[in-house]
């Protein structure tokens, strides 16, 4: 039976392999290509060399996006994996309701970005609009409204590989502490997270991508206003190369350079956590 699923277990795998190549490979090259051009349309190139990126370092929009975006990405990283993770030790101690309330949590992760965008547009608007100010007001507004948005959405989905990660703990190591006197901090920090890492690995990987990746609710709930203050990197990137004449060569450059950084950043947090999951 092994040798016949070797045998065709290659077989299995050219349809995805094909979806993976025309749907990704391919595009990622072509856009690699094409930073390097100033074109319209991708048949009427002209070679620029790094002009496009050059350009890039003296887009202030763009600096001012990138560090909306790492300080987003920052905070919501940690607010969404604190809240998910304490809601998980919640829902894993036999509390009445506990399925209701999982399936409650994970809904807004069903919702669509835009979607969600528009809700929370309503929500913070009718707080702010009886004070004579709307969400694109003032910067902080949009900041913290994309905050909260993103951790609406989030925490449900994180919350719930939080709780597979508990779940898998040998009860006998918690019995253990518990007998030995430890209160409930000391089996927190020494039993239950060093035993949910690859959670935490994977929550962590998840957050912090979808930080940087944010597009749609970024779109309907501020549209970069005021003044492109609440801008993130991809909503930067689109207007770049869709609302700026002459711009789309440096918009694909943005965009080579945005994969790039997203790519190291999450690959050095893959490696950190992975470390740590080593020595716990």
């Amino acid at each position: 039976m092994d040798k016949t699923l070797r045998r065709w277990a290659p077989l299995f795998v050219v349809p995805a392999l094909i979806c993976f190549i025309i749907a990704f490979l391919v595009p990622m090259i072509m856009g690699l290509v094409l930073s390097f051009f100033k074109f319209s349309t991708v048949t009427d190139g002209v070679f620029v060399g790094w002009s496009n990126y050059k350009r890039i370092f003296t887009d202030m929009d763009f600096i001012s996006s990138l560090w909306m975006n790492v300080r987003f990405t920052i905070v919501t990283v940690f607010t969404i994996n604190i809240f998910a993770f304490f809601l998980a030790l919640l829902l894993t101690r036999g509390v009445k309701g506990t399925n209701v309330y999982r399936t409650i949590f994970f809904m807004p992760n069903l919702i669509g970005g835009i979607v969600l965008g528009w809700i929370w547009l309503l929500i913070i608007n009718g707080i702010l609009l009886p004070k004579g100010v709307t969400i694109i007001s003032d910067p902080k507004y949009g900041f913290w409204g994309l905050v909260a948005l993103a951790n609406w959405q989030n925490i449900g989905y994180m919350m719930v590989i939080y709780i597979a990660g508990i779940q898998t703990i040998n009860r006998d190591l918690i019995e253990a502490a518990q007998i030995d006197g430890a209160n409930s901090w000391i089996r927190l920090k020494s039993v239950i997270l060093p035993s949910v890492m690859p959670a935490i690995t994977i929550c962590t990987f998840l957050t912090l991508t979808s930080g940087f990746k944010i597009f749609d609710q970024n779109l309907a709930l501020t549209a970069g206003n005021p003044a492109r203050k609440t801008e993130m990197l991809a909503l930067n990137i689109y207007n770049t190369f869709y609302t700026r004449t002459n711009f789309e060569g440096v918009g694909q450059a943005k965009a080579v350079l945005f994969t790039i950084l997203v790519a190291v950043i999450a690959l050095t947090q893959l490696a950190a956590t992975r470390q740590k999951e080593v020595e716990a």
